[in-house]
């Protein structure tokens, strides 16, 4: 296992920290998994679903394939094994850790999305399914956050070919499950997809991300977006201070607390033509730190890994990211946690 401590540049208030990386486990998958699940369950890490590329790029014809596994890693120092399967093959969902397992919500593969929730539970022994409230509708490359005992989503889209992105902005209460998902009233700028979500300050955030429209041969073409929102229940929206520059896809929900939140990288669209694809250098090595209080972003120094399309969990008081994207086409199996220098464990 690798460790790496990195200077943050100058910044305020508690942020203004080193962040320790630490290499795990990889997802015992020789290419790795874009989109997955992820979260905690019976003190082990999760990990399942997904997709990836495993014979041809898609730049050679390749074609996507889509995985159902759960995998579980109950050590930093352990073996990933095998224990068990969703209800289908799927990726590019939410996925939160509640009290009694992993969440996993709504997601897609080649032919349809999904609107179903469900919550993974393992014990050690044997991985049960728990169905919960489904989404409204089908939807997939959604970002989503726990803000107390509120689950938040926004954006998204509802088919595998859509080129437009949805603005909603759905609620679910976990002591009133009863009451399924609720929409409530969406945040004042365009609608997205593969934007980063963050639970800071009893608020929701939801910054940067891409909006799609459909170009001269009816295929999406996105907009790169930089602007931020902050819902604070009983409050609404406000607007904050936009992104320094763009980021879509980022490892979502955000690594976060009281203070601020950081967007670990992300795809700024410098590179969208680059050619020739095989020599594409990944996503930026950088990062930015937003504060609460203060309302500013800041640039984190460089970073040792800067995956996309990947999900976040919290597990012995690290932020672990779970595989994801290293350059477009290509998979990583890598995991990693983050946390703040002499953050409690």
């Amino acid at each position: 296992m690798k460790r790496l401590a990195l200077a943050l540049l100058p910044m305020t208030a508690v942020l203004a920290q080193d962040l320790t990386w630490e290499e795990l486990p990889a997802i015992p998958d020789k290419e790795g998994f874009a989109g997955m699940y992820a979260g905690v369950s019976g003190g082990a890490l999760l990990a399942a679903g997904g997709a990836n590329f495993p014979d041809k790029k898609p730049w050679e014809g390749g074609t996507k394939a889509w995985y159902d596994t759960v995998f579980a890693l109950e050590k930093p120092k352990g073996e990933w094994r095998a224990v068990g399967k969703l209800p289908s093959a799927r990726g590019y969902g939410v996925s939160i850790t509640l009290d009694d397992g992993l969440l996993c919500i709504g997601g897609a593969n080649t032919e349809h999305h999904f609107a179903d929730c469900f919550v993974l539970q393992w014990d050690g022994h044997a991985l049960q399914t728990k169905p919960l409230p489904a989404l409204p509708k089908p939807m997939a490359n959604l970002c989503g956050a726990r803000v107390g005992e509120v689950i938040y989503l926004a954006g998204g889209i509802a088919t595998p070919t859509a080129t437009s992105t949805l603005s909603s902005f759905l609620a679910l209460d976990l002591k009133r499950l009863d009451r399924g998902w609720q929409s409530l009233t969406t945040w004042p700028g365009r609608p997205r997809m593969l934007a980063t979500a963050a639970s800071c300050a009893g608020s929701f955030f939801l910054v940067g991300g891409t909006d799609l429209q459909a170009g001269p041969d009816g295929k999406p073409l996105r907009t790169y977006l930089t602007d931020g929102y902050q819902f604070t229940p009983g409050t609404g929206w406000k607007k904050i201070a936009d992104l320094p520059q763009s980021s879509v896809a980022a490892p979502s929900p955000a690594l976060a607390d009281e203070h601020g939140f950081v967007v670990l990288s992300g795809d700024d669209g410098a590179l969208v033509n680059f050619e020739p694809k095989t020599k594409h250098p990944g996503f930026p090595h950088v990062a930015f730190a937003y504060d609460v209080k203060t309302g500013a972003w800041t640039q984190i120094a460089d970073m040792p890994v800067a995956n996309v399309t990947n999900p976040t969990t919290q597990w012995l008081g690290s932020t672990v990211i779970v595989s994801g994207e290293a350059r477009p086409g290509v998979r990583s199996p890598a995991v990693w946690s983050v946390q703040r220098k002499n953050a409690a464990p």
